[in-house]
C-alpha cells in the first residue's frame, strides 16, 4: 500500500505542475493578446487619424480656405485655414502609429543593439523634426502593415502545425479495472492506461489495440490518403480518427512524447534553423545601417540650401529599410517546409532543404526501403531427421524478441501453423548476422550461414540443400552445434520504386546504389528490378558507414535512405539521411536529418525538385528586393519620389516577395496526397503449404 500511495503522491504532484505550467501559459497568452489587441486598436485610430488629416486637406481645397504665402527668399508655401487643426490630428496619428516602432528603436540602442528598425525610426523623428507630421504618419502605418504581413505570413505557414494541435483530444474515456469508463483529461493519461475510443472519435495517445477493430484515418500523420484497418495488437497514433469500431488502446506515450508531438517540435525546429545565406546576411548586416545613414549624410550635404534636401533623405531612410531583403529567405524557407510537412516529409533543419537540390549519388538499403520490409516464409528445409515443426517452434522462439522483418515473418506463420513457442531464457541479437537464444537449456543460433560457422556449427548439409533456393533470403537454425536446416524467406519490392529510382536519375543523380546485408543472388535480383546503377550485398553496418563515408571522398553529395533503425550509422554519415516509415518510430526520427511518415518512394525526388525549387524562389526574392533597394533610394536622392510613395513601394515590396514564396506551399499540389505503395497482400503460407514445402 506504500507503493501505492507513493505512485498516487507521484500523480497528484505531476498534475499540479501541470496546472501550474498551463496557468502561466494562459496568463502569457492573455497578456500578449492583449498587447496585440491594444496595437491593433492603436494603429487603426491612428489611420483613422491621419486619412482625416488628409481629409480636412482636400476639403480645404476644395472650399477655397488656403492662401498662398511667400517667404523672403521667394518660396511660396499653401497654407490652409485649418492648418492647425490638420497638423494636430495628423500628430496624433502619427504618434499613435510610431510610438511602438520609436520606443523597439530606444531599447535596441539602450541594449546595443543595432538593427534595421532604427533608420525608420530616424525617418519618423526627421519627419516630426520638419513638422510634416502626416509623412511621419503614414510611414509608420506602412511599417507597421510590413511587420503585420511578415507576422501573417508566418502564421499561415505555421497553419499545418496548428491543425496537428486541433486533432489532439483534450478529453479522454479511461477504462478502470473494473470495467467502467471515467471521462479524464487527455494530458493526465500515463504508459500503461486503457482508453476506449469510439467511432468518430480521434485517438488521445499513442497506443496499441487490446480490444476490438476498426478503420483508422491517419492521413495527417502518414500521408496515407486511404484509411488503414487496424486489429488487435496495431499501433495507434495520437490524433488520428477512428472510423468505424470501438477500441481498447493501452497508451505507450503520451503529450510530447508521442509521434503527433515530435512531428509538431520537428516543424517548429526546422523554422529556427538557418540556411548558409541567411547566416552570411546577419554577418554583414552591421555594415548595412552605417553605409544607409552615410548615403542620407551624402544627400543632405550635395543638397544642402535646397527645401527637398531633407525630405529626400527621409526618402532614403525609408526605402533603405529591407523588408523584402529580410523576408526573402526565411518566407521561402517556411513556405517550403509547409509544402513538404504537407506530404508527410519533415525536415528538421532548413539547410537540408537546401542541400536536397544539391545531390548527385543516393544510397538505398534494400529491406524496409526497396522492398515492403514484409518478408513471407515460403520454403522450410530441415535436417536429415529433423521435423518441419520442430525447425520452424526453435527458430520462430529464438526470434521471437526481435523487431526484424525476418523475425515478425517467423512468428506470423508459426501462429498461423498453430505452433507453440516457447519464451528464451536469454536472447542476444547481433546486427546484420543472426540471434542467439536459450530454450530450456539448449542455445538456439538463427542467422547467416557465416554467423553459424562462426560458432562452430557444421552447415554444409544445409547449404548443399540451400543452394537450391535461388533468390531466396535464407535463415540457418541450429540447436547446439546441430544445424537443424534453413528456411527460405521472399520480400516484395515496392510497386513505387522503380519509379522514384528512374526519377532519381533523370534528375541528375549518377549513382543510385543499393546496400543490403542478404545475399548476392538477392540482391542482384532486387537491383535489376529497380534499375539502379550498383549494388553490394552480405553488407555489415560497418561496411554501409565505410562505403558511404568513401563515396563523400571521392566528391559526392550523398543521400542515405533506409529505415532509421539498422541504418542510423550511415544515416548520420550521408550528406542527406531520409528515414522511411517514421511514423511511430522514435529511433527513425532521431537518427535522419529528414523523415518520411510513410513509405512512399516517390517523395525522394519530389523532395528534391522542391528543394530546386525553394532556392530558385529565394535567388528570386533576394535579386528583387536587392533591385528595389537600390532603385527606391536611387530615386529618393534626386527627389523623384516622396517619403510617402517610398512606404508605400516598402510595403508593396513586402507583398511581392511573400506572394512569390507562397507559390511554394502550393507546389506539387497536382501529386496524391499518397500512393498505396501495397500491392495486394500475399497470401500468407498456411501449415499444408509449409508441408508440402518442406517435403
Amino acid at each position: 500500500m506504500a507503493h501505492r500511495h507513493h505512485g498516487l503522491a507521484e500523480v497528484d504532484h505531476d498534475h499540479a505542475h501541470h496546472d501550474h505550467d498551463h496557468f502561466h501559459e494562459h496568463v502569457q497568452t492573455a497578456t500578449a493578446a492583449s498587447r496585440a489587441q491594444l496595437g491593433l486598436v492603436a494603429t487603426l485610430m491612428g489611420g483613422l487619424l491621419v486619412l482625416s488629416s488628409y481629409y480636412i486637406q482636400w476639403f480645404s481645397s476644395a472650399t477655397d480656405k488656403y492662401r498662398i504665402e511667400t517667404s523672403t527668399t521667394g518660396v511660396q508655401t499653401v497654407v490652409y485655414d485649418y492648418q492647425f487643426h490638420m497638423d494636430l490630428v495628423a500628430a496624433v496619428g502619427a504618434i499613435l502609429l510610431s510610438i511602438r516602432i520609436l520606443v523597439h528603436a530606444v531599447r535596441n540602442l539602450i541594449r546595443g543593439h543595432l538593427h534595421m528598425d532604427e533608420l525608420v525610426a530616424l525617418a519618423i523623428v526627421a519627419a516630426f523634426a520638419m513638422g510634416d507630421y502626416r509623412a511621419a504618419g503614414v510611414i509608420g502605418f506602412f511599417l507597421l502593415l510590413s511587420e503585420l504581413i511578415e507576422t501573417r505570413t508566418a502564421l499561415g505557414a505555421r497553419a499545418s502545425i496548428e491543425d496537428l494541435i486541433r486533432l489532439t483530444p483534450t478529453r479522454a474515456r479511461l477504462v478502470r479495472d473494473d470495467g467502467t469508463e471515467t471521462e479524464v483529461e487527455a494530458a493526465t493519461l500515463g504508459a500503461g492506461q486503457i482508453v476506449r475510443v469510439r467511432p468518430g472519435d480521434n485517438i488521445p495517445a499513442d497506443g496499441e489495440i487490446v480490444h476490438g477493430e476498426s478503420t483508422i484515418n491517419q492521413a495527417l500523420i502518414t500521408g496515407e490518403s486511404l484509411p488503414v484497418d487496424k486489429v488487435e495488437g496495431d499501433p495507434v497514433f495520437s490524433g488520428t480518427s477512428n472510423l468505424t469500431g470501438a477500441l481498447d488502446i493501452r497508451v505507450t506515450k503520451t503529450g510530447k512524447d508521442t509521434t503527433l508531438g515530435r512531428v509538431q517540435d520537428l516543424i517548429l525546429q526546422a523554422e529556427r534553423t538557418r540556411i548558409p545565406i541567411m547566416r552570411m546576411i546577419d554577418k554583414y548586416v552591421v555594415w548595412y545601417t552605417p553605409i544607409v545613414l552615410m548615403l542620407a549624410g551624402l544627400v543632405l550635404f550635395f543638397q544642402r540650401g535646397s527645401p527637398s534636401a531633407l525630405s529626400n533623405a527621409i526618402t532614403i531612410l525609408v526605402a533603405s529599410c529591407p523588408c523584402a531583403l529580410i523576408m526573402a529567405t526565411p518566407t521561402a524557407m517556411v513556405a517550403g517546409l509547409s509544402c513538404a510537412a504537407r506530404l508527410g516529409i519533415l525536415i528538421k533543419n532548413v539547410a537540408q532543404l537546401e542541400s536536397a537540390g544539391r545531390l548527385n549519388a543516393i544510397v538505398f538499403d534494400k529491406t524496409g526501403t526497396l522492398t515492403t520490409g514484409e518478408l513471407a516464409v515460403t520454403r522450410l528445409s530441415p535436417a536429415e531427421g529433423v521435423d518441419a515443426a520442430d525447425l520452424l517452434a526453435s527458430s520462430a522462439s529464438a526470434e521471437q524478441l526481435s523487431h526484424h522483418p525476418a523475425a515478425r515473418a517467423l512468428v506470423n506463420v508459426a501462429r498461423e501453423a498453430n505452433v507453440s513457442l516457447h519464451r528464451p531464457a536469454h536472447f542476444e541479437e547481433v546486427p546484420g548476422q543472426g540471434v542467439v537464444a536459450r530454450l530450456n537449456g539448449d542455445q538456439i543460433l538463427v542467422g547467416r550461414e557465416s554467423f553459424l560457422r562462426k560458432r562452430g556449427v557444421n552447415v554444409d548439409t544445409a547449404t548443399a540443400s540451400a543452394a537450391q533456393g535461388h533468390g531466396l533470403s535464407q535463415l540457418f537454425v541450429a540447436r547446439g552445434d546441430r544445424c537443424l536446416g534453413w528456411i527460405g524467406l521472399e520480400d516484395r519490392t515496392r510497386p513505387a520504386a522503380r519509379e522514384a529510382v528512374q526519377q532519381l536519375q533523370a534528375l541528375g543523380l549518377r549513382r543510385v546504389m543499393m546496400l543490403t546485408g542478404d545475399r548476392q543472388a538477392v540482391a542482384r535480383k532486387v537491383a535489376a528490378e529497380m534499375g539502379c546503377t550498383e549494388f553490394k550485398a552480405e553488407c555489415l553496418p560497418q561496411e554501409k558507414l565505410d562505403l558511404v563515408e568513401h563515396m563523400r571522398r571521392e566528391g559526392y553529395r550523398v543521400a542515405v535512405v533506409g529505415d532509421g533503425v539498422n541504418d542510423a550509422p550511415a544515416l548520420a554519415a550521408g550528406d542527406l539521411g531520409v528515414a522511411m516509415g517514421a511514423a511511430g518510430s522514435d529511433v527513425a526520427i532521431n537518427s535522419a536529418s529528414i523523415a518520411l511518415l510513410n513509405n512512399e518512394l516517390t517523395r525522394l525526388p519530389f523532395l528534391i525538385r522542391l528543394s530546386r525549387q525553394t532556392r530558385r524562389v529565394v535567388i528570386q526574392n533576394l535579386v528583387f528586393g536587392v533591385l528595389f533597394i537600390v532603385c527606391v533610394i536611387s530615386l529618393g536622392a534626386f527627389g523623384a519620389i516622396t517619403p510617402v510613395w517610398a512606404a508605400i513601394l516598402h510595403t508593396l515590396s513586402s507583398f511581392v516577395v511573400v506572394f512569390n514564396s507562397a507559390r511554394l506551399v502550393r507546389f506539387g499540389e497536382d501529386q496524391p496526397t499518397h500512393e498505396q505503395i501495397m500491392g495486394e497482400s500475399a497470401p500468407t503460407p498456411t501449415a499444408a503449404s509449409m508441408a508440402a514445402a518442406s517435403a
